[in-house]
């Protein structure tokens, strides 16, 4: 950000501590905005160069301003590449080249749709269903997904930039896509109403289970671009289905079922819904709502399609040992386990027995099963008590292992399955695209496919690395993003109000809270009771000293004895909002 120091302007780091820098005399912005900066032009050249302008950005003031200079400081371009920009524009008007030579399925005929979130824009999925034997419960499903391999091919600049990238970004109010918007939001997106490519896993169930999966290279035709919301109001009665899809989506409702049901009942796959933030901007850039966004029964069907398609999808190149990136989630160790049902009964959830002989630490696979009966039995204790989302299912997550991504199939812990890979999504990671050409050159539909002399194991170590740091780009962003809603919402209304809030972590430092400011909002206002999220610090607990517990799941008063743990409910205040370094400090409610 520029700030003046007697006659000069300087560029101060805006998330980071750090040094300022002089600026060019001549660089075009003001006091009290947001740069991005780069070296002087002349390196070593006369005094009072200075840092040169790179790009304008905006007011610190406004939180798409903020959030844009969040992504530039993390080191993603906003822009793509002239060499990129050019191919994906020439592939978009022109078309794939050598497609005269691939054989394609013709499936326009059949009812397609797809499902997203409202705000989506680029459609890597869509769903086909019908009845084979509806009495004897054999449906089949077909996963339309779109082509991409038939866009970027190997070699090419696409190619290396969509690698380098690894994954789309998707912070509030934008995304940082891992294809250039003509193919991502258009060439080869699932968009309603045109013919697409498509890469088709067609599924025949019976009973919600798989018995025959086949692949092939399509052209489809999707009717419909349904979202979430709209599809759950479809499943309560209070929105009619048109046709042609109509009645594929209740056949894709009955198999989702299915599916759910057999999952319970058959693997050790994990329970958890922590929620996702989905946040709304006025024109001017500013934050005016936030929502946090539950699993619902629309969400679950996709869901459930989706993991059986990659499922069979890793099965085939498992079987043929064909080279491919997995999508791997080890067993949870034992020892992290145990800690894990020591923290919950501390907590009141009871948890199940672990396993093992006269006190023997458990088996891996006992200690799978065990962690999957521990996320249900949170999940039942949350919707039974009405509290411990948030820091319960914080708990269980820190127990597992972190995913990843793989050339050897080793199976997916937090789904229960033994094989699996990422395939439904090639337009925003690049291990589907990777997944993609692998089984079209397995069952010899016009790539090359991978080689041992491929390393795949540094790809699968890039893509996991480029996973990781947009994980931690958006969760940034969404903090900032809160922050700044919260900032909106208290100088609306005062800083002087109590708020109703829950503890969701502990730490040496204090307890975090999250919080809801009622019926109070800017806009759409605020939909959750957990839609905030600051720090109580333990210096704000004027009453005692507070120690960190050894399990990490409660600050126990020295002096009283009280304690502060996970779950609890607490009122608060607001001290203090950082909005662009997304920091929120809280103090005590006044009795």
């Amino acid at each position: 950000m520029v700030v003046r120091r007697g006659r000069f302007l300087v560029a101060e780091p805006l998330f980071d501590r750090g040094t300022p820098v002089m600026i060019e005399r001549s660089a075009e912005i003001g006091e009290g905005r947001i740069g991005l900066f780069g070296p002087p032009r002349k390196p070593g050249g006369r005094r009072g160069s200075g840092a040169r302008l790179v790009r304008p950005i905006g007011s610190p003031d406004v939180a798409r301003d903020v959030l844009e200079a969040l992504l530039l400081h993390k080191g993603l371009p906003r822009r793509t590449a002239r060499s990129v920009a050019a191919e994906a524009e020439g592939v978009a008007a022109g078309g794939p080249t050598g497609e005269q030579a691939i054989v394609r399925r013709d499936l326009r005929d059949l009812a397609t749709f797809t499902i997203d979130p409202v705000t989506a824009r680029d459609f890597d999925d869509a769903v086909s269903a019908e009845a084979i034997d509806e009495a004897a419960e054999r449906f089949r499903v077909t996963a339309h997904i779109a082509d991409v391999a038939a866009h970027v091919r190997p070699g090419g600049a696409l190619d290396a930039d969509a690698r380098w990238r690894g994954t789309s970004v998707y912070v509030p109010g934008t995304v940082e896509p891992m294809l250039p918007p003509a193919l991502s939001n258009d060439a080869c997106s699932l968009v309603p109403g045109v013919d697409r490519l498509a890469v088709s896993v067609e599924l025949e169930l019976r009973a919600g289970e798989v018995v025959r999966a086949r692949v092939d290279r399509t052209i489809i035709h999707s009717d419909a671009r349904l979202d979430y919301d709209q599809v759950d109001r479809i499943f309560a009665g209070r929105e009619r289905a048109q046709d042609p899809w109509a009645g594929p989506l209740l056949i894709a409702r009955r198999v989702a079922a299915a599916l759910q049901e057999r999952r319970e009942q058959t693997t050790t796959a994990l329970e958890l819904d922590t929620g996702e933030p989905r946040f709304a901007f006025d024109g001017d850039g500013h934050v005016e709502a936030i929502a946090i966004e539950r699993q619902t029964e629309a969400h679950r069907l996709i869901e459930h399609l989706m993991i059986a398609a990659n499922e069979q999808v890793a099965r085939l190149l498992d079987e043929a040992r064909a080279p491919a990136l997995h999508r791997v989630h080890g067993r949870p160790e034992p020892e992290a386990v145990r800690r894990l049902a020591d923290q919950l009964a501390v907590l009141g959830v009871a948890t199940p027995e672990l396993g093992g002989a006269e006190g023997d630490p458990p088996t891996p696979e006992q200690a799978a099963a065990a962690v999957a009966e521990i996320s249900r039995r949170v999940d039942a204790h949350v919707r039974r008590t009405g509290h411990g989302r948030a820091g319960l299912s914080y708990l269980v997550l820190r127990a597992l292992q972190q995913a990843r991504y793989d050339p050897r199939g080793t199976g997916h812990a937090g789904l229960g399955l033994r094989h699996y890979c990422h395939f439904t999504s090639p337009i925003r990671r690049y291990p589907d695209l990777v997944c993609h050409r692998a089984i079209l050159a397995l069952i010899g539909a016009g790539e090359d496919g991978y080689t041992a002399s491929d390393d795949l194991a540094e790809l699968g170590l890039w893509c996991s690395a480029t996973e990781r740091e947009a994980m931690d780009v958006e969760r940034t962003a969404d903090r900032i993003a809160r922050a700044f809603l919260l900032e909106r919402i208290l100088f609306a209304h005062g800083f002087d109000r109590t708020f109703a809030g829950e503890v969701t972590g502990v730490a040496d430092a204090g307890a975090f809270v999250r919080f809801g400011t009622g019926d109070l909002g800017v806009g759409g206002g605020v939909a959750d009771g957990e839609a905030f999220e600051g720090l109580l610090p333990v210096r704000m607990l004027h009453d005692d000293w507070w120690e960190l517990d050894e399990l990490g799941v409660m600050l126990v008063g020295t002096r009283s004895g009280r304690a502060l743990r996970i779950g609890d409910p607490v009122a608060v205040a607001v001290q203090r909002v950082e909005p662009v370094r997304g920091r929120v400090t809280l103090v005590p409610a006044r009795a």
